[in-house]
C-alpha cells in the first residue's frame, strides 16, 4: 500500500482512482465494509483504490482543550487498512486553514486534481468542507460537475451481520466502541471491531511488585498507542517482537492496594515453567496487547496474602476466558 502524507507527494497521473474519506478510528467493521466496497468498485472499473484520512485527528484541531485518545495507533491502523486491500492511503495534514476550504474547493483540489477520482465511495452521513457544509447531496452534485460517480454504502448496524448487543439498530461507530471500552466491555468492543481491541507499546521497568509476589509483569510505557479500557483485570494475549503469542492476565489501573501508584497497564505472561521465569525478559521490546475478556474491577486488598490469592484466581479465570474465546472463534473450513 502506498502512503502519501500530502497532496504534493502524489505522483502526477496517479489516477484514475476510486476514493473514500474518513477518520477510520479503530478500523472497525463499518470502516471495513466501506473499504471493502471501495476495493471491489476500484478493481471492477480498473481504478486505484485510495482512502483519505487526516493527521492530526480533526477533533484535536477544532477542540484542542478536550482530550482525545485514538482507539488505535497509526501503525496498526495503517496495517489493517493495507490488509483490506487498499492501493493507497492519503494521510493528509489537517489544520484550521485546511478546514476553511469550501466543500467544492476540497473536492476539486483533493479528489479531482490530486487523485483523478472517477468513483467516490461514502456513507450516507458523509460531511465535508467548511463547517461540514458538504453532504451526500453536495457530493452527488460535485460528481456530476467533475465527472465522478458516487457509491453510497449503508450503515452497518447490529442486526443481521453483527450480533444484537441490545441496542436495536444503532450504527457501528468509533463513538460506541469508546463507550464500551470505558465500561471495560472489551468483548462488546471486539464484536464491533471485528477483532480484539489492542494497544502497542514498549515494555518498561516497573516497581517489580509483581515479581516479588510471584507474578512478574510486563509494564507498558505510558506513551503506548491504543485506548486504555476501564480499570480492572482482563484476559488477553501478548505478541512479542519475535512473533510469539503469549496468554496473559492484564491489570489496568493504579492498583489501590499500594499507595502512590499511577495508572498503568501491566501483563503477566501465564504458563511459563518456573525455571524459565527469571530468564524470560520482554524489557525494551515493542509488544502488542490484545484484550479478550474483562474478569473483574480493580479493588484494594488487605495484606499481601489476600492479594496473592486473588491474583491466583485471576490467572485461573484468565485461562478459562481464553479457552472459551478460542472455542467460539471461527475455524478455517479447510
Amino acid at each position: 500500500m502506498d502512503c502519501f502524507t500530502s497532496l504534493e507527494e502524489i505522483p502526477a497521473g496517479y489516477g484514475p482512482t476510486a476514493v473514500t474519506i474518513g477518520n477510520f478510528d479503530g478500523v472497525h467493521r463499518g470502516h471495513a465494509r466501506v473499504i471493502g466496497t471501495l476495493v471491489e468498485e476500484a478493481r471492477a472499473a480498473g481504478l486505484r483504490s485510495v482512502a483519505i484520512t487526516f493527521d492530526p485527528h480533526p477533533a484535536l484541531v477544532h477542540r484542542p482543550e478536550e482530550p482525545h485518545f485514538p482507539i488505535m495507533g497509526t501503525r496498526d491502523s495503517m496495517q489493517l487498512l493495507a490488509e483490506l486491500g487498499l492501493d493507497a492511503l492519503a494521510l493528509l495534514p489537517y489544520s484550521l486553514e485546511f478546514a476553511r476550504k469550501t466543500p467544492e474547493e476540497f473536492i476539486r483540489e483533493t479528489f479531482v486534481e490530486g487523485l483523478g477520482a472517477k468513483r467516490v465511495v461514502i456513507g450516507a452521513d458523509v460531511r465535508f468542507g467548511r463547517d461540514n457544509a458538504g453532504d451526500l447531496t453536495t457530493m452527488r452534485e460535485l460528481g456530476e460537475e467533475y465527472g465522478f460517480d458516487v457509491v453510497v454504502v449503508e450503515d452497518l448496524g447490529v442486526d443481521g451481520e453483527l450480533c444484537d448487543l441490545g441496542e436495536g439498530n444503532r450504527r457501528c461507530s468509533s463513538t460506541w466502541i469508546r463507550e464500551l471500552l470505558a465500561q471495560g466491555d472489551v468483548g462488546g468492543a471486539a464484536r464491533l471491531l471485528g477483532r480484539n481491541h489492542r494497544m502497542r507499546g514498549e515494555v518498561v521497568h516497573g516497581a517489580a511488585r509483581g515479581r516479588e509476589l510471584g507474578f512478574p509483569t510486563a509494564n507498558m510505557s505510558t506513551d503506548s498507542d491504543g485506548l486504555i479500557p476501564a480499570d480492572g483485570v482482563y484476559a488477553g494475549w501478548l505478541l512479542d517482537e519475535d512473533g510469539n503469542r503469549w496468554p496473559v492476565a492484564i491489570s489496568v489501573g493504579s492498583n489501590p492496594t499500594f499507595e502512590g501508584v499511577s495508572r498503568q497497564v501491566e501483563a503477566h505472561v501465564m504458563g511459563r515453567p518456573q525455571e524459565q521465569v527469571e530468564a524470560f525478559d520482554l524489557y525494551a521490546q515493542q509488544v502488542l496487547l490484545e484484550f479478550v475478556a474483562h474478569l473483574r474491577p480493580m479493588v484494594a486488598y488487605r495484606g499481601m496474602e489476600a492479594l496473592i490469592e486473588q491474583m491466583t484466581r485471576d490467572v485461573e479465570k484468565a485461562w478459562e476466558a481464553l479457552a472459551r474465546a478460542d472455542a467460539c472463534a471461527p475455524r478455517d473450513a479447510s
